[in-house]
Formats: structure tokens, sequence, C-alpha cells
């Protein structure tokens, strides 16, 4: 493990070079951990397990607090740990002199507080915004990566071919939620990926909707959409449900557009596509059948480390789809009277077109 984040780092290294950049500190916790091993998420918002700095010259350190110096030297060179105290920003303003006068930095990680203090800490330091190189290399999965997406993805099939038996009327959204969430805990996920979305009836028109206590009802919509995390990759899926026996014909037209949407992507898909045309083959289904304005999403994201991670689908992606990317198809369609459709699954590029996960 210690040489698969040494060459993660060394790719890293080269990059940085590239741009003329002495050291990079690495801030957000997915890229620690792909470069590390170390702490895969912070405890909340305003608070940080640490950061690593990277150097140009290959002499990283990993800068945390006393708490996690323990867990921190299980892992790493216990000379190359550096711990700050209560003034993280002035402490770590001192380390970053000693790696050289121009640092990059990942902006879209670091609060304007953390930003300010470091700034205020002294001078002869010149940071720059450098986001996006870690996520550039998190990007294409090595076959570990796969191997755990893919045992993710299993149990979340598993769990949405088990779960159709649960949707009964008189449950509630909530009450769904926990028993989804039991089932991936007591089938070997170590949390769930991100909050489950479990939205009937109406509801399902919400694309993010929050479970709560209305009822399925016989006769209705059920949109899940749910991941796991297992070996600390994630799964994401999204299934709509009728409960009932008789769909009504809004529904049927819905779902029927959703999945042809979904399989004129998917066929499309291939390395060298650009990667916002497997968008625009998707919303071409829905602009022939005059549904286009009910589709208000991107068609899709990267899945890893984090549910949403680069690369994504969506009319203002650039660049192309590459053999290692594993991306989201999932087109919708939602209707504030009655609810919504969205079907999704992951694919993984592979060099002669791409595989459900």
């Amino acid at each position: 493990m210690n040489h698969m984040y040494a060459n993660r780092r060394e790719k890293l290294r080269q990059a940085m070079r590239a741009r003329g950049l002495d050291a990079l500190l690495v801030s957000q916790a997915a890229n620690r951990f792909y470069l590390s091993g170390f702490e895969l998420h912070d405890p909340q918002y305003n608070e940080s397990a640490g950061r690593l700095v990277i150097t140009a010259d290959g002499r990283d350190w990993l800068a945390t607090d006393a708490r996690y110096l323990d867990a921190a030297a299980r892992l790493w060179d216990a000379e190359r740990i550096f711990i700050y105290g209560g003034y993280a920003a002035r402490d770590i303003y001192g380390l970053l002199r000693r790696c050289g006068g121009r640092i990059g930095v990942e902006a879209q990680g670091m609060s304007l507080a953390f930003a300010r203090d470091l700034r205020q800490a002294g001078p002869g330091l010149y940071c720059e915004a450098a986001d996006g190189l870690v996520e550039h290399l998190r990007r294409i999965k090595e076959p570990c990566e796969v191997a755990a997406l893919e045992k993710s993805f299993a149990l979340n099939h598993k769990m949405l071919q088990w779960v159709e038996s649960q949707l009964e009327p008189s449950r509630t959204e909530t009450q769904v939620s926990w028993l989804i969430e039991r089932f991936f805990r007591e089938n070997g996920a170590s949390e769930l990926a991100f909050a489950n979305i479990v939205a009937v009836g109406k509801n399902a028109a919400l694309p993010h909707a929050i479970p709560g206590e209305d009822v399925i009802t016989d006769n209705c919509p059920v949109l899940i959409d749910v991941g796991c995390r297992v070996d600390s990759y994630c799964s994401d899926q999204t299934r709509t449900f009728w409960v009932g026996e008789q769909p009504t014909d809004e529904f049927r037209r819905t779902y029927d557009l959703v999945r042809q949407a979904q399989t004129a992507a998917i066929e499309s898909m291939r390395p060298g596509q650009p990667m916002r045309d497997a968008y625009g083959y998707a919303r071409a289904v829905f602009e022939k059948a005059g549904t286009a304005e009910a589709f208000t999403h991107g068609l899709g994201h990267g899945v890893g480390l984090e549910t949403h991670e680069a690369p994504s689908l969506s009319p203002r992606s650039e660049g192309v789809l590459e053999p290692g990317m594993v991306v989201t198809v999932e087109p919708g369609l939602y209707y504030n009277q009655w609810g919504g459709v969205r079907w999704e699954y992951t694919v993984l590029v592979e060099e002669d077109g791409v595989r459900i996960l």
C-alpha cells in the first residue's frame, strides 16, 4: 500500500513540476487519503484531520494535530510528521516556508479564514490556486480501485433487488431509508456513501428529496437513490419503482423515455468520445419526445472515494472519456404534478466501450 501511495505522489510531483510549484498543500480530505491512506474523512466541516505538503524534491510532510499522531505514525515516516497546535495556519506557514517560495493550494478545500491567517502569518510565501491536480489523477481508476468499486456496486445491486419487496403501502420514506441503511451495514458496508434518497409520489419530482413521513400508497411511484461504501469506495445507483398493479400511462411513458435515453447514452460511450456528447445523446431522446424541459440536471458524475467527483457528463464538460474512468449515467424526468423517474447505472470506461458496474 505504501508503494501505491508513493507512486501516486510521484505522478502528482510531475504535474507540480510542470506548474513550477515548489510544494502543494493538500487540504481536501479525499485527496489526502488518496495520496497517503490517512483519514478519508474530516470530522466536520470546520475541523480537519490534517493536510499533506507534497514537495517537488520528494521530501513530503503529513501535517496533523496531536490527536492523530499515533494514527499518522502507523502509516507515515515519523520523521516527516509535522504536528501543529491551535494556530494551525501559523504553524503550517512555517513548514511551507521551509519547502520553497511558490506553493500551490487547493482553494476549494481551504476556508477564507485559513487563507487569511496563512497570509498574515508572515512574508515570503507566494501561494496560488492549484485545484484539480490530484483530482485529475483520481479520474483514472487503478485495478485495486476498480476491484473495490465492483464490491461496492455488487452490494448496491443486491440491496436494490431486495428493497422492492419492502415497498409496502403504509411504510414511510424514513422507514424505508432505515431498512436500506441497516441492509447495507449488515451485509458488509462500512457506511452510507451519502444520505439515502427515498421519495414517494410527488416527492419523486425532487431530484435530491429528503426522506420524511410521507407514506407509500397503493399505486404510486417510489424513487430510491442510494449508495454504500465498501473498502473505502462508494457506489451510487437510482431506481424508480411503481408500487401497485397498474402504473399510470404517464408513469409508463416517462419510465420508457428515461430508459431509452440512458441506453442511447451508454451505447454511444467509448474512449475518445467528448464527455459532453454522452449528455447530448440522452437529451436528444427527450427533445424528440418533447420532454427535454423536464430533464433538469447533468447526465452523470464520477464515483470513487467520493460519490461526486471528476469527471462530469454535462453540456459544459471538457475533455474525452478515457479507459479507467467511472461515471454515472442517470437521466431523469420530473413533474411536480405527480412525481418523476430517474434510472441510474454507473459504468467503467474500458478499451472497447463501457461496462456497467
